[in-house]
């Protein structure tokens, strides 16, 4: 099986179809512990696309059309000054882990987000996710701070911890 990060992996807006895929990569991720505060994925597509900006839900798809990552956006505030301000998550599957997809479906997403008018990515990531914070450090994110205990585990075997977060932001040159 050849992995996504190879020379076929192309990139696309996410559809209602790639969902299964979408959900069992999120799945993945917070199965980790490391990605999110979120228990579960949403319960549907419906769900999640609800709240995502439909120009920037990509997914990285293989030479076969399977989904291997997918990254998307929120906007921050529905005020008109925020407009080019989002907050960004990236996720890949674990079986692309450390093969620079991540690498490039964030700057796909830059890109992306770029052309469309967004002036600042932000995203929050536990500091203890060391990958994804050089990922983004990588990608031109830096840090603008530190949330100190900003939320609580509910799930796994964190449950009942507090969490920090760490906040960057790419900014468009």
């Amino acid at each position: 099986m050849s992995g996504a990060s190879g020379p076929g992996v192309r990139f696309r807006v996410m559809t209602e179809a790639d969902w299964p895929a979408v959900e069992e990569i999120y799945r993945a991720g917070i199965a980790t512990g490391q990605a999110t505060f979120d228990s579960a994925p949403p319960a549907s597509w419906e769900e999640f696309a609800e709240r995502r900006i439909p120009a920037l839900r990509l997914v990285a798809v293989d030479d076969d059309e399977r989904v291997r990552g997918w990254a998307a956006a929120t906007p921050v505030s529905a005020r008109a000054v925020y407009r080019g301000v989002v907050e960004h998550s990236v996720y890949v599957h674990p079986e692309e882990f450390g093969r620079g997809l991540g690498a490039r479906l964030l700057a796909e997403f830059i890109r992306v987000a770029d052309a469309h008018g967004v002036w600042t990515i932000q995203g929050s990531l536990f500091p203890e996710n060391t990958a994804s914070v050089r990922l983004h450090a990588r990608a031109g994110f830096r840090v603008v701070g530190r949330r100190e205990r900003i939320a609580l585990m509910t799930y796994g075997p964190q449950a009942g911890q507090w969490r920090d977060t760490v906040i960057v932001e790419r900014r468009r040159p």
